[in-house]
This record gives structure tokens, sequence and C-alpha cells, in this order.
């Protein structure tokens, strides 16, 4: 089981590799500064430039695919950027510790539910989950929060409400799926869960004596954008890359078998990274699969996607985001293939 003890040596040994002065702290930032320019570049170049070989079938519609899923999940990561630094300069550190029960069993649950309450999609969550812990709380209950907030907020489900019409049995596999696989998922963390996983990212923790909230909070927003924009640009080219490279016939393949299109579903999930907000739509899409192979697709899809998996290897750190993201994928095609089949 996951230890408060475990939690003080990670807050401890963030503590002592932070930056102790703003000079430090700016001379911390200028790596992401370089590879978010770097990463940028590369998908500005081919967008702007007129040179005929970019101009070509295959480098457009990766350029298209790539612009299309920075764009859309910039505004989340944005909002979640914005709510992380607002809760490390602005809300008491003991808050959450109050709020959430003591014993972390009981925790998970109700932080999974409480993932409802933010608006938006995986790349919000990431950041805020990484302030959640740098305050006080349990791992797990934090990660619990990460999974649930992108799958069941209300615009996700709205969304899929719209995408499956006359369908609610699909929208309640969904809520239901996505809660099972986000408290399971903390459960687990507090069972098999080791603190040297999980690597915060060195940074303030915090009011800092001598600084104003303001002063907290743009600092701490400065540096969560700057580290998970770059690491979102990088897994928005990779999913572009599988767009391009994967041909639509491979669909047609794994459509008439029943275990073969959920596993397929579930893995075009996590390399196409589209925004929860929208996966629903992609989903009911592909009318050539399951239902309960859709649903999977929309179960896996908010909780494992390749830029998700690099945000959170940029927050938490390569150890935690490849043993969190495999089992996280196991435990969501579990969930929707058992609710998947009760209901659908």
């Amino acid at each position: 089981m996951y230890k408060t003890d475990d939690v003080a040596v990670v807050a401890e040994r963030t503590a002592i590799d932070a930056p102790s002065c703003p000079q430090e702290r700016r001379a911390t930032l200028r790596p992401w500064v370089i590879g978010v320019v770097v990463a940028t570049g590369s998908v500005a170049v081919p967008a702007l430039t007129g040179v005929g070989w970019l101009n070509g079938p295959a480098v457009a519609a990766w350029r298209t695919v790539c612009l299309a899923i920075t764009v859309q999940a910039l505004p989340f990561l944005l909002l979640g950027t914005l709510l992380s630094g607002a809760i490390n300069a602005f809300v008491p550190a003991d808050l959450f510790t109050r709020v959430l029960p003591r014993r972390p069993a009981l925790a998970v649950p109700v932080a999974g539910v409480a993932g409802a309450i933010l608006p938006g999609c995986e790349c919000a969550s990431v950041p805020v989950a990484g302030s959640l812990i740098r305050r006080g709380v349990t791992p797990a209950a934090a990660f619990a929060f990460l999974l649930s907030a992108p799958a069941i907020n209300p615009i996700v489900l709205t969304a899929t409400a719209i995408a499956f019409p006359g369908n609610p049995a699909m929208v309640a596999a969904r809520l239901l799926a996505s809660l099972v696989t986000a408290a399971v998922m903390g459960w687990l963390w507090l069972w098999l869960g080791r603190a040297h996983w999980l690597r915060p990212a060195a940074r303030h923790t915090g009011h800092q004596p001598g600084h104003s909230r303001w002063q907290e909070f743009r600092l701490g927003f400065r540096h969560d954008f700057l580290q998970a924009g770059g690491f979102l640009v990088l897994g928005a080219m990779a999913a572009a890359t599988f767009n391009v490279a994967v041909p639509s016939s491979v669909l047609d393949t794994f459509s008439g078998s029943p275990w073969l299109s959920v596993l397929f579903l579930a893995g075009l999930a996590v390399l196409l990274a589209v925004c929860s907000e929208a996966d629903a739509f992609v989903a009911a899409s592909l009318t050539g699969f399951s239902p309960t192979a859709r649903l999977a697709f929309m179960v896996v899809g908010p909780m494992v996607d390749l830029k998700l998996i690099a945000l959170q290897t940029g927050t938490f750190g390569r150890a935690f985001a490849l043993r969190f993201s495999t089992a996280t994928t196991v435990v969501a095609v579990t969930a929707s293939v058992l609710i998947g089949g009760a209901l659908l």
C-alpha cells in the first residue's frame, strides 16, 4: 500500500531539488523553452512553407492532423495549467486533505466522482493532478481524479448523447466504465504503487516567503504550461504520424472479430489521441464495429493516448507513465467489455 511516509519522501525530494531563487527557476525553465520552440517550429515550418514536397498529400494530411490535435487540446491545457497555478498559489495546503476522506481507500472513489467538476479534456487533468499531489492529496486519489475528469464531465457526456442519439445506454456505459476504471486504478496504486516511480517535476510548492500570491501563480503557471506544452506537441506529432502511415483498409481487417475489434479500437484510441470532447463522434462514425468496441474506444482514449503519455512523462516521470498507462489500458478494456456486454 502507498503509505503517507512515501508521500513525504516525494515531497522532501521535490523541495530539495527545487530552485531556491527566481534566477535558478529561470535557468530550470530554459530547456523547456527550447524544447517548446523546437517542437512548435517542426509543426509550423510544414504549415507555413510553400516548398513543393511539403505540399504533398501525405505531408499535408500529417500537417492537418498534427495541428488539429494541438489546437484542439491547447485551450484545455491552458485551463488545466491555470487551475494548477491557482491551486498552488491561492488554495490552502490542507484544504483537499480536509475535504477528502482520511482513509485513502475511501478518498479514491470520492476523487473519481469529483472529476465531473473539471470541464476539460485529458490535457487539463494532468497538471491539476500534479498540483493536487503537491498539496498533500494522496497520489491514488489524484490519479483517480486524473482518469475520471476527462471522461465523465458534463461536456463529454453531453457530446456522447449527441453522437449516439436515442441510445442512453451508451452514455450510461461510458460513465460507469470510466468511473470503475478510475477507482480501480486508484486502489491499484494504493496496493502496488511505489514512491520511487513517482517523480514530480522539481518546482516550488505553495506560497513562498517574500513572494506575492500572484507571483507564485505566474511562476507556477509558466512552469507547468511550458513543460506540458512541449510534450503535448510531441504527442500530437506522433499521433499524426500514425494517422498518415496506417491505411484505412486496416480497419476492415479487425472489424469482423468481436475480440479483435475491441483490442483494435482500444489501441486506435491510444494512437489517434482524439480529445475527449470529440472522441464520441469519431466512435459513432466507426459503424462497422460493435457497440462494445466503440465503448472501449471512448473509455481508453481519455485515459491513455500518446499525448497523455507524453504529458504524464513530463509531469510524473517515465517510470510512472509506462507502468500507469499500461495498467490503465488493461483495466479500461476489461471494464468496457464487462459493462458493455451488460448494458449494450
